[in-house]
């Protein structure tokens, strides 16, 4: 193993009995990663049990309890701030708990560092979908969010435009430390896009791209938890302003063909032209969920992805609005910023 290029991955862990294995075991698979350090992050579930035993068999495996965040910091930045002050390799891997890495992916995620010089490669992944909630909601966002977060952009050193996904971003850790690592964002509750400007604005390079065939996720595993993730994240995703969400809300919802299927109730050559619109915005959709690794089928989730989508977007504004978003059992000061109302 090169010591240039060996990882010591970091997995931030509140309540992940479900998934924290699959994830542990993946990491451990890789041969790269030199280390992993699991962070339980005051967990009331079994997730401290199964780390655990975990490093009974996984000689690579440290597990660190982390103590309550001080006041102002996002628990994830506090658990992942322990992890990395006891990390040793020159390159640090933040992911989540429900993340599981395929084979092979830390060797492509280095060849793409070398090919890129890049000092962050981070990737979105493939997701997992099993309910019919996840099946409706999570392909939309993940489409408006490719529309919001171009690649090209976000990869291109003269553009400002900046994104990561936290559940696989790899960075160098001159970079990190460089530009103050997660103390530096301690109060964000969307860190892995914060980690991400701050990078770029130092004038390291960063690559983002598709983790199709690297990293696979099962995000959430009920619809309360789907909701509430989504609250606490998607207003700052869109924009973080009033404007930028009914500027969305505009873009993302089909208002002419809603008026002609209205005009439509009185004037049936309406209501034809309107489904034939409709169908027309469906097979569009259907061709996005293809060209993002997304089933072709889901377009039969696009009527109820539109109104889901419109809801939990207006639930983060409104949380945003309010000062408070919640995760895992933790409430977090937020806000809209009266030049953004």
């Amino acid at each position: 193993m090169n010591i240039a290029t060996s990882i010591t991955a970091i997995v931030p862990a509140r309540n992940e009995e479900a998934s924290i294995a699959a994830c542990i075991a993946s990491l451990a698979a890789q041969p790269e990663i030199v280390e992993v350090i699991a962070v339980n992050d005051q967990s009331s579930d079994r997730t401290a049990e199964i780390l655990c035993d975990l490093a009974k068999n996984i000689p690579q495996l440290r597990v660190i309890d982390a103590p309550a965040p001080p006041s102002g910091w996002v628990g994830k930045n506090h658990a992942a701030a322990l992890g990395a002050q006891q990390a040793t390799s020159p390159w640090l891997l933040f992911t989540d708990a429900d993340a599981v890495l395929l084979e092979g992916a830390i060797a492509k995620a280095l060849a793409l560092t070398t090919e890129k010089e890049a000092a962050l490669i981070s990737f979105s992944p493939e997701q997992e979908l099993q309910t019919w909630y996840e099946k409706v909601l999570i392909p939309f966002i993940y489409l408006r969010l490719a529309q919001r977060f171009s690649f090209d952009e976000v990869n291109d050193p003269s553009f400002k435009a900046a994104a990561a996904n936290g559940q696989f971003l790899m960075i160098t850790r001159e970079a990190y430390d460089a530009v103050g690592g997660h103390a530096a964002i301690h109060n964000s509750v969307l860190e892995d896009v914060a980690l991400a400007r701050r990078v770029k604005s130092a004038g390291f390079r960063i690559w983002f791209a598709s983790g199709f065939g690297i990293v696979r996720v099962r995000m959430y595993r009920s619809f309360s938890a789907m909701w509430e993730g989504w609250k606490k994240n998607l207003f700052q995703l869109m924009g973080g302003s009033t404007g930028s969400v009914f500027a969305e809300f505009e873009s993302a919802f089909p208002w002419m063909i809603l008026v002609i299927l209205i005009i439509g109730i009185k004037l049936p050559t309406a209501m034809f032209a309107g489904v034939i619109l409709l169908l027309l915005r469906q097979i569009s959709y259907g061709m996005a969920l293809s060209r993002n690794h997304f089933p072709f089928k889901y377009i039969i989730y696009y009527l109820p992805a539109i109104f889901m989508y419109a809801g939990v977007l207006w639930a983060s504004h409104e949380s945003y609005a309010k000062g408070k978003v919640t995760w895992k059992g933790r409430e977090y000061s937020v806000g809209v910023s009266a030049s953004n109302k």
